[in-house]
Order: C-alpha cells, then structure tokens, then sequence
C-alpha cells in the first residue's frame, strides 16, 4: 500500500520537481557556455567532463511540453522539398497536423493519417517515421493534447472518444485516405474502420496499415502483458491514478500521470537506459561529441511525457490488456457491437517486429482472422527480421525494408 493518499501522488512529485528544477536550469544554461569554450581550449578534458555533466543532470527530470517535430524538409525523388507543419483540425484533446510540401508541379499524392499512440509519449516520438513517409504522401498526425492542460469543461476522453477522433478526422479528410497506427492505436483504429463499415460510411479508408500492436494480447503474452494481468483493474486505479494540481488548466482531473508512466517504462530495461547515460557522459568527456549529441537527442524526445485521461488508461488496461474485448468479439462503441468481419473495402496491411518485448509475433497478425471476409487479395502481413518494438517504425530497417513494402501496399490500393 503506498504510503500517502494516490490522490496527493501527483503533489508529492510536483513538490520534488519544482525543488529540483533550478538545478536543471543551471545545467541546461552552462552546457552549452561550457562547449563552445571549447573553442579556445580543445584539449581541456576537464571542460569536456563538466559539459558531459552538465549534459547528463539536464536530462535528470520530465519535460511535459510537447517537443517539436523538427521537420522543415524531405529528400523525394524530384530533390529536396521544404515542408510545412500545419493545424488543420483541432479538439480539446487533440490536434490533425498537416505536414504540407511546398512543391509547384501540382502532384496529388496519397493521404496518408498516421495515428499516434496516446500512451505517455507526445506525437513527435514519431518523428522519423512523419519524415519517412512524407516521401510520397500527403501526411497528417493525430497529435494528441497533455490533458493535464485541458479543463474538465472540456469533459471526459475514453476509448470511444478515441475511435471517435479517428472517425471524425478520416470524415474531414474524405475519400481516399489512408491509415497508419502504431502500437497502442490500432486497436480503436481497426475498430473505427469497422464501424464506419457497418455504418456504410462514403469515407471509408483506402488501406489501414496495423503496426506492432495488441489487437490480441492472449497470443505469445510479453512481460507487458504479464504485469496487466497479475493486478485486478482495481489495484490500477487505486495505485496508479492521480489528481492534477490546482496550478495547470487541467486541475482536479483524474489521470495517469506521466512520471509514473515514464517510471514504468525505464524500469523494463533499467540497466540498459543507466548504461546510455554513463555512454553519453563518457563521449562528451572524451570529445565524441555526435555520438552524444545522438543518445542526447533520443533523451530529450523520451523524457517528455504527458498525462493520459484516466477513464482512456483504465478502460485501455481492462478492455485490451486484461478482459481482450476485441478478439473476444464482446468489443463496443457507444453501446453498440463492434465488427471487423464487416470490413470489405478496407485493405489491411500488419506489420511486426521479430523482436519487440512489447507486442510480440502474432498479436497484430490477429487482425487478419477478425477482418473474416475481407478479400484475401486486400490483406498483406510483414514480419520484420531483427528489429524490436521501435524498430518497426523508426530507424535503418524501417526505412529500408518495412517502408517500401508499406508504400507500395498504400498505392496499389490508392486508386
């Protein structure tokens, strides 16, 4: 039993970070003063140690704004094109990125809506793969809000609201789009493209493309999948649910706070993440400074977190991770069934990893035996050899060989 009340959790850390906040600053502000006096003195280790310090204790805390994307341009075929980001639809809870090319030869390219997870880490964790993509298609992002910064005017976010997002965004796009999910989205999204099939929906998706995601949890269970079963939903939100305080937009809400998420996360390969900070310091401190900028890079992407509802996490935990409702057939939306064997139009494309500890082989092929009568010519599966879970849509093997197999679906099923 945690020792204090789980709704002053989320106090208790904020006391601590705001305690340990100027410390961080301090590194953030001498880090680079301390680099660029390398300039004058290249040979100073001590400078490079107290840089590679001051590095390590910037990282030593959560950001919970979100990063940006960092993509003003894409290499295509025809050369380099700049790229704009734009806000195109916007709700309390998420908003439709447009990431336009600004090209004159009036190309039409596929739509292409690629569903971010709404798991802790913010849109732009998918960065690489947005950058990918944009090679040959019009891309769009689900980039879904912290919630700690919405009001409770604004009410609650569950699963379906989630399907619902997607349902409204596809609508806003029209015909002939295309969805990409990742991980934790493609449970509502292949959920979201059946029940705009049963509905006979005149926008239905081209093609959905399933990557590396629990559409069935029960087949090859991970560690992930272990530690939502050992628990009743209870022990969740008991331990796991705390109060947003009074100071952001979002206070009195109930979530899933983003430190406890990140806690969870790095406690999976604890070691492995200790030993890329020691690999860091110790590039700075030896002057390899772009292999350390790199693991800095990744840091500063995966140490920003945001709150997740806790309706959406709960509902999430016991609908997908513990009671399977989707493979059980038992899944609903706003109180009605809901039925991949009705999808027709829709293609389907799987991707998985050979070797991610997160949703392992065979749980996102299972979307294949749901979509029961859906025409065998319209469903491809890919099982990437020698990635794990992030490797599968970020990355040289994502780029080399998962993308082009990905793009060629897509536009064999563009027209």
């Amino acid at each position: 039993m945690s020792p204090i009340s789980p709704a002053l959790h989320y106090q208790a850390y904020q006391a601590v970070a705001d305690l340990t906040t100027p410390m961080r600053s301090m590194a953030r502000f001498f880090a680079p003063w301390l680099h660029h006096s390398l300039f004058w003195f290249p040979e100073s280790r001590w400078l490079r140690k107290a840089a590679g310090a001051c590095e390590v204790l910037a990282l030593a805390g959560l950001t919970h704004d979100r990063p940006p994307f960092g993509i003003d341009s894409v290499e295509t075929e025809s050369g380099r094109i700049a790229v704009v980001e734009e806000a195109v639809v916007s709700t309390p809870f998420c908003t439709l990125q447009r990431f336009r090319k600004l090209r004159d030869d009036g190309a039409v390219e596929p739509k292409v809506l690629l569903v971010a997870p709404a798991s802790g880490h913010f849109a732009t964790l998918l960065s690489g793969t947005v950058q990918t993509l944009l090679r040959d298609h019009d891309v769009y992002v689900t980039d879904w809000h912290n919630v700690r910064d919405i009001p409770l005017s604004a009410g609650a976010f569950d699963l379906d609201a989630f399907i619902e997002h997607i349902i409204g965004f596809v609508d806003w796009l029209g015909p002939h789009t295309h969805l990409v999910a990742v991980c934790q989205p493609t449970v509502p999204t292949l959920a979201a493209v059946a029940v705009m099939a049963e509905e006979g929906h005149p926008h239905q998706p081209r093609s959905m493309t399933l990557m590396a995601g629990p559409i069935d949890c029960r087949i090859n269970p991970t560690e992930v999948n272990r530690l939502a079963t050992d628990k009743p939903i209870e022990w969740f939100e008991k331990n796991l649910i705390g109060v947003v305080p009074l100071r952001y937009k979002g206070a009195m809400r109930k979530v899933y706070p983003g430190y406890l998420q990140i806690s969870a996360f790095m406690s999976m390969n604890l070691d492995r993440h200790k030993a890329q900070f020691k690999v860091m310091y110790e590039n700075y401190a030896t002057g390899n400074t772009e292999k350390a900028n790199g693991i800095k890079a990744f840091y500063d992407e995966y140490l920003a977190m945001m709150d997740l509802p806790a309706e959406f996490y709960l509902q999430t935990v016991r609908s997908v991770f513990q009671e399977y409702h989707l493979p059980r057939g038992i899944m609903t939306y706003r109180g009605r069934p809901v039925r991949p064997e009705l999808i027709r139009r829709t293609a389907l494309f799987t991707v998985e990893g050979e070797r991610d500890d997160i949703c392992s082989i065979g749980q996102t092929l299972a979307a294949h035996d749901l979509c029961s009568k859906l025409a065998p010519y319209r469903k491809q599966h890919h099982l990437q050899a020698g990635v794990g879970h992030y490797g599968v849509f970020n990355g040289k093997r994502w780029d080399r060989q998962i993308y082009p197999r990905l793009r060629d679906f897509i536009h064999a099923f563009d027209e």
